[in-house]
């Protein structure tokens, strides 16, 4: 939802402070801050949008004592603005951007966007809490995801554990995945994830629902089983990560960074020994996919 008035909260953080300051993000499940980058002119801010002055202070008052001063490029700033001045602030940084035949657009390019026959579409509207997929863990997954549909075909069950604002379910239910679940802790996830299925006409599709990786999953497998969260966390439950798999099925993990990546692959191949291992690395970031054989 779009309000007359928001408050900007930005300041401008070192590049190579990104990924640490990420996790960061991560670890509180913050749904207002987030990073922005612009890798060609190596610049990169931390940057929120808030309903009152009040709000955006008392969530940087609140992550402030866990970054490093020299992170920080200059002061931070909050300013108002207007409808406009907000809309056209999130046109500067979220441009559509294609993998396969899924195309992923910001809603304002509706009208002039024309999709190429036989491929799809999934609308998007970053707002308050909803995320563009630009990011390279979501990169990593949806690539996974649509190679993975053009391979085997989208007979099987698909479940994003941890959904965020939905992205990564509902790309599996364009590229017609028919029996798709998603779920996240935090019920705010879930309402912008339903929201974004209302968005791209994809109610009813998605079976949405709020628990953590235990109550998730508990009594479901699927073919595809997609976990874009953060390396410890995936780690602490990969007994649960990898029951939740099908026979024959495949597991994507992302949200790792590169230098995790050994750590975390050996913690799940010795819980899924004979399974298929492979990885890949984008930027400073990695996946991981684990196929039951």
């Amino acid at each position: 939802m779009i309000m007359a008035t928001v408050f900007e909260f930005k300041v401008e953080v070192a590049l190579g402070a990104v990924p640490v300051i990420e996790d960061l993000l991560a670890e509180r499940e913050e749904q207002h801050l987030m990073v922005l980058e612009d890798k060609p002119s190596g610049r990169a801010w931390l940057t929120g949008y808030f309903d009152s002055r009040e709000a955006a202070q008392a969530s940087w008052k609140g992550f402030a004592p866990l970054m490093d001063p020299e992170w920080l490029a200059i002061e931070p700033g909050i300013s108002e603005l207007a409808d406009k001045d907000w809309k056209e602030s999130y046109k500067e940084h979220f441009k559509a951007w294609k993998f396969g035949r899924l195309h992923w657009v910001p809603v304002w390019e509706r009208e002039a966007f024309r999709l190429p026959e036989g491929e799809e579409v999934l609308w998007l509207d970053p707002g308050m809490a909803f995320g563009t997929g630009n990011h390279e863990t979501t990169r990593l997954v949806v690539e996974r995801l649509v190679k993975l549909a053009d391979e085997k075909g989208v007979g099987g069950r698909v479940i994003d554990a941890g959904c965020g604002s939905g992205i990564l379910a509902l790309s599996a239910a364009k590229l017609g995945y028919a029996q798709v679940a998603a779920f996240d802790n935090d019920p705010l996830a879930v309402d912008v994830s339903r929201e974004n299925a209302s968005l791209n006409g994809l109610n009813g599709r998605v079976d949405f629902y709020v628990g953590d990786l235990v109550a998730g999953l508990a009594d479901r497998q699927a073919e595809l089983v997609l976990a874009n969260i953060q390396a410890d966390v995936l780690m602490r439950f990969a007994r649960e990560l990898l029951e939740s798999v099908a026979p024959g099925g495949a597991l994507v993990l992302s949200g790792i960074l590169a230098t995790e990546l050994a750590q975390v692959r050996e913690a799940f191949a010795a819980q899924a020994p004979g399974w298929r291992v492979d990885a890949r690395v984008m930027g400073e970031w990695s996946d991981l996919v684990l196929s039951r054989t």
